[in-house]
């Protein structure tokens, strides 16, 4: 199967051109990423966007298992010596997976089931006799069969309906009438497992003990908690149809008029469905409701993912990380303006200790001593009160502060990767540093954690693994990539992500970079070793180079275009740097003169683009923010009152927010805002500073319940 043809069905199915897919699924195969074949390869796909690139490219991998499968199945059926030119044809134009498994299933390989120990009987003459519902006497005509090891005409019967009830259940009309039944009102149930239903592990899925609703309107989140609690031992989880009303239509197949025959075919279709149909089409639909949850969930975490990385960064500065604790005492570093780090040591302001003068002598000192100007405290134990402590110092207006989140931070501390950067140093002093960098620039301190342990997901450990790896790997990707990477002071995880690199090639990358000296241009890329032509052209347009002799250098424009930038200068009479600096002489550029069978209006727009703000950061500005005084637990919240809080997680089915009293509050989706919301992400996103109102508190199940409506 050619690429022409794979673009034609997925163009079909995705309603995008068959000239942008078919030129997409081209650059793929050539080796292109996601990223650089939105950003620079617009001419060919149409102008499509990362989102519809990857839809192509997943549809394209599902295509080439189904093409895979097909092999096999012609393979199988061929050595059975019974494939012919129709069913050939048939399995050649089908690219459904249903469809193509309904097609198999009558020659596939099973195991000795009671269908096949009755066709050795040689009972499948005697099933013929039966389906053809002519034979007025069908005991009679067993008994001809009541031998060899079928003891009487009961057995013989039995046997025949065996091979009725297979045949059945193999027929493509069978599964797709019980499929279709199950696609309209399937309904699935959980019930508890009564020696688990006082357990106290069992509490926690209590609102499933006894539940049922339509399978198509079970939401994902819902579902996913039902599979928790079904493989924890503590509910048993059923998905089912009519049974009366499948067994009805599938006699509309097999049975005809009301004679013996008819009858005893009747009671093999009820038995088919029974045990072979209803549990397999079961099975389909509790995997195909388990795959488009793990979708969804998949889905909200990589959003999550997508915003959290993109944070607003607080740039360059001289920052104090600060890793907060009560008994132990809060854990200080600080870090100069490329996030190295100077100096660590501990205080202990708070109870049991108490060194308040002590604590704050030592603060003070260390923010003049290294110049320190911002503060940036983990949001974990003893959060609120480091806060308070802080500003209790009176510090320079300059010196921000600022609540970070610490998910993930002690993964990192105790990761090899930290064991790299800091060898001599604690976990403790790793997690600290962390905090701190998470400030300064949240996207390359972050790609160093595994997403999962970054706290912004939803069943992220319930979800299929390999399909979460592959969708968070790629909005990583993403993210680095259209932030863009100092390729001077980039590490190597980040540079991993960079398009066209990886792991070998970053490692390269930094060991070149320390063998000699900092990279002069992007050209000298060429002489990391087997960094080749592929790879440049993959990665140079993303990574930057500030203060490069060439100015394009630290911008969006890749080295192909730089020739088109410099006869737009030569055209205008001045140099590229002029041309970055001067508007009038930019406006003044007619892009049409300049397109050429490869280079059209989308690339040259771009350039343009990129040439009025070289380099710069798509992230938004960090704010301060800042709880309520009053509140430093949940109970001193009351219901109805109105405070500040910080989105931290995203669902399907709401936001939480942290108000301060280290139990995050559900705002509902449905009181997101005065409006109906059908995507959270609609209205709010992470990080983001918000005002909510008090609606309920569960102080025993520690729960609290919010609304944003009418603020």
């Amino acid at each position: 199967m050619n690429i022409e043809k794979f673009s034609e069905i997925i163009a079909a199915r995705l309603s995008i051109s068959r000239r942008s897919t078919e030129n997409t699924l081209q650059l793929l195969e050539e080796g292109c990423t996601i990223p650089f074949i939105s950003r620079y390869r617009k001419e060919r796909t149409g102008g499509l966007d990362e989102v519809k690139i990857a839809a192509i490219s997943d549809a394209f991998d599902k295509l080439k298992e189904i093409s895979k499968r097909k092999e096999t199945v012609v393979k199988t059926i061929t050595d059975q010596g019974k494939m012919t030119d129709a069913l050939l044809q048939r399995i050649d134009l089908c690219w459904d997976a249903d469809e193509l498994e309904d097609i198999y299933m009558p020659f596939k390989p099973k195991r000795r089931t009671r269908a096949q120990m009755a066709r050795e009987q040689g009972l499948e003459p005697l099933s013929v006799i039966l389906m053809m519902q002519k034979e007025n006497n069908p005991e009679a005509a067993a008994q001809r069969f009541v031998k060899d090891g079928v003891k009487d005409i009961a057995a013989a019967i039995r046997g025949a309906q065996d091979i009725i009830a297979e045949t059945v259940s193999e027929d493509e009309r069978s599964r797709q009438t019980v499929r279709q039944a199950f696609r309209c009102g399937a309904i699935i149930s959980s019930k508890v497992v009564k020696a688990k239903a006082e357990s106290e592990e069992a509490a926690k899925f209590s609102d499933y003990f006894d539940f049922s609703e339509p399978l198509r309107r079970c939401s994902s989140h819902r579902l996913l908690a039902m599979r928790r609690g079904e493989s924890e031992g503590i509910l048993r989880i059923s998905i089912s149809a009519d049974d009366d009303e499948c067994t009805e239509r599938l006699k509309r197949f097999f049975v005809r008029g009301y004679g013996r025959c008819s009858s005893l075919v009747g009671e093999a279709v009820d038995d088919s469905y029974k045990r072979l149909l209803k549990p397999a089409i079961e099975t389909e639909f509790a995997n195909l409701s388990k795959e488009k949850a793990d979708e969804e969930a998949i889905g909200v975490f990589a959003e999550n993912l997508r915003q959290l990385l993109l944070s607003a960064p607080l740039g360059q500065k001289r920052v104090m990380g600060v890793d907060p604790g009560f008994r132990t005492g809060c854990k200080i570093v600080c870090l100069d303006a490329q996030g190295n780090l100077l100096h660590h040591e501990a205080i202990f302001p708070h109870p049991p200790v108490n060194k308040v003068q002590q604590a704050t002598q030592q603060m003070l000192k260390m923010i003049k001593d290294y110049r320190i100007e911002a503060i940036a405290i983990g949001n974990g134990t003893a959060s609120r009160e480091t806060s308070a402590f802080v500003r209790s110092l009176h510090l320079a207006d300059e010196i921000k502060q600022f609540v970070v989140s610490e998910d993930g931070a002690s993964v990192y501390s105790a990761s090899e990767t930290a064991r790299e950067e800091f060898p001599m140093e604690d976990v403790t002093v790793r997690g600290a540093v962390s905090i701190g960098r998470r400030l300064m620039d949240p996207l390359a301190e972050l790609v160093k954690i595994d997403p999962k342990s970054i706290g912004v997901g939803q069943y992220q450990h319930d979800v299929d693994q390999t399909k979460l790896r592959k969708s968070l790997d790629l909005t990583v990707e993403s993210c680095v990539n259209s932030v863009g990477v100092d390729l001077n002071t980039a590490s190597r995880h980040l540079l991993t992500y960079v398009s066209g690199l990886g792991p070998a090639l970053a490692k390269n990358i930094v060991e070149y970079r320390r063998k000699n000296g900092p990279f002069q241009s992007r050209a000298q890329l060429k002489r990391v070793p087997r960094l080749g032509p592929a790879a440049f052209e993959q990665c140079a347009g993303f990574l930057r180079i500030p203060g490069a002799r060439n100015p394009l250098d630290n911008s969006a424009v890749h080295p192909e275009s730089y020739k088109i930038v410099e006869q737009m200068a030569k055209d205008c009479h001045c140099s590229v740097g002029d041309l970055i600096l001067d508007k009038k002489k930019r406006d003044g550029i007619d892009i049409k003169r300049y397109v050429t069978d490869t280079v059209g209006i989308p690339t040259l727009t771009d350039i343009i683009s990129e040439l009025e703000k070289p380099g710069r950061d798509p992230r938004e500005q960090i704010e301060e923010f800042e709880f309520d005084s009053s509140i430093q637990s949940i109970a001193d919240l009351k219901v109805g009152m109105v405070v500040p809080g910080i989105i931290t997680n995203i669902t399907n089915f709401g936001a939480f927010v942290d108000i301060g009293v280290h139990q995050d509050g559900l705002v509902h989706i449905s009181q997101l805002a005065d409006r109906y919301v059908s995507d959270p992400t609609q209205v709010v996103k992470l990080h983001q500073h918000v005002m909510v109102r008090v609606a309920e508190v569960d102080e025993k199940r520690h729960r609290i319940s919010l609304s944003m409506k009418g603020i």
